[in-house]
């Protein structure tokens, strides 16, 4: 077994406020993970903020709604943290949220190979020093010492290196760093890129078991990393305006000038910024000319009425099977297929009862005919997380000297994750207050 840990002891880094912006009003477009980020950012330093919210609730891509199917609240994706993921956890910690994750009291990875039925459990030491690689019984099964070894590669890695470029075929490939990258990156091996996945190695995996504590929301995404950031930011006097879309921004003198919208036009004043936390299609649409990712992948996740049950760890990988990641919650079994231009496309009554039997296998449960379910699909989910469209993810700063850019899709050296979304909200916002410091 791997060594228990308290995760209290795993601290977020504490976020530094800053400089503040003298009788300035920020404009944030977008109310997803990054805005709200930039939003929390802004306010710390005591500066006013507005955030425009297109659609009638904030949380983009992460957030819970109540499906009349299942009689459940449910997410529309299913997202795990690792302790590692310093900006999530130092912006859980800002909203008092972190109590609303769970997970495992240890690393722990737990897997079942639907072909054979074979199931093993990853089982990382605490410290830097993987000595779990030395012990047949923590690693994955048919791997040797010098397979994981030979990851050294992926660190080596060039610009243009795809995963699969960096990683013998093997056991250690198929049973462990496909179903890694595939969940990190929503890209497959033979075309991602080494060079973002030896980012999230090192922000994790290379700095031992004590920053790969498996965490998810217990209760869903908008409990855990939503509901309480739009209380913070109320209580902190931010202002949401809710099915409000830009529509265009009008530029003059090398600044943005005025939000454009249906209700009327929005001038900025000589001190006021903004933060485009938009998708990359929209902002583009924005910004005519701005570079962005062009490229995408597809997410299906199913969620099923089912009261299920596993170890301690509360999920599980799936290998060789159409699931590749199953979590249970009260009444829920939730599976996620990442990397799912396959399936994207086809009639949800076949992915439900395609993947269904990954679920009765990966939970022990009784051959039974297929519940209440519910699939929810994504084409467009993310960027794909090739080194091609790694050349087209835009800075953070822009030419514009009163707009930054957030979301997953900038240039975060992280793949379109939660902990790249909020950095990226967090440089946002801070590049603002920097660039009105030294004006």
């Amino acid at each position: 077994m791997a060594e228990d840990l308290d995760f209290a002891d795993v601290l977020a880094e504490p976020d530094a406020a800053g400089p503040s912006i003298p009788g300035a009003h920020v404009h944030i477009i977008g109310a997803g993970l990054a805005g709200l980020a930039a939003a929390l950012t802004l306010v710390d330093a005591g500066v006013r903020v507005t955030i425009h919210e297109a659609t009638s609730a904030a949380g983009g891509r992460a957030r819970s709604y109540f499906d009349k199917t299942l009689n459940q609240r449910i997410d529309n994706g299913n997202h795990l943290l690792l302790s590692g993921n310093h900006a999530a956890f130092a912006y859980l910690d800002r909203i008092g949220a972190r109590a609303t994750l769970t997970g495992p009291s240890a690393p722990v990875f737990p897997f079942i190979d639907r072909p054979t039925g074979a199931r093993w459990r990853l089982a990382l030491s605490a410290g830097r020093v993987p000595w779990w690689v030395a012990r047949s019984d923590r690693r994955v099964p048919g791997t040797t010492v010098a397979d994981y070894l030979r990851l050294l590669a992926l660190l080596r890695a060039g610009p243009d290196a795809t995963v699969a470029d960096c990683v013998r075929p093997g056991a250690l490939l198929d049973r462990l760093i496909a179903p890694l990258v595939i969940a990190a990156l929503n890209t497959a091996p033979q075309a991602a890129s080494a060079a973002l996945f030896a980012a999230v190695m090192r922000q994790t995996l290379l700095r031992g078991g004590r920053f790969c504590l498996p965490r998810w929301p217990r209760d869903g995404l908008s409990t855990s990393f939503i509901d309480p950031a739009v209380a913070a930011l109320q209580a902190a006097g931010a202002a949401f305006r809710f099915g409000h879309r830009i529509n265009a921004l009008r530029v003059q003198d090398g600044r943005v000038a005025a939000l454009l919208s249906a209700s009327g036009p929005i001038a900025l004043g000589p001190e006021d910024e903004m933060v485009l936390a938009v998708p990359a299609s929209a902002a583009a649409e924005l910004l005519p000319g701005l570079m962005v990712p062009d490229a995408f992948g597809a997410i299906v996740n199913v969620h099923f009425k089912v009261d299920a049950a596993l170890d301690d760890a509360g999920f599980i990988g799936i290998i060789g099977g159409v699931a590749e990641w199953v979590f249970v919650r009260p009444g829920i079994a939730s599976v996620t297929i990442s990397a799912a231009e396959s399936w994207v496309d086809q009639p949800a009554e076949m992915i439900a009862a395609a993947v269904w039997p990954d679920v009765v296998a990966a939970c022990n449960l009784p051959d039974r005919a297929l519940p209440a379910w519910r699939v929810i699909k994504e084409k467009r989910a993310t960027f794909a997380a090739t080194p091609a469209q790694q050349y087209r993810r835009p800075p953070t700063r822009t030419a514009f000297n009163n707009l930054s850019l957030a979301g997953d899709w900038t240039a975060t050296g992280l793949p379109a994750t939660i902990e790249g979304a909020i950095r990226s909200g967090r440089s946002a916002a801070a590049a603002l207050l920097e660039r009105e410091h030294h004006a």
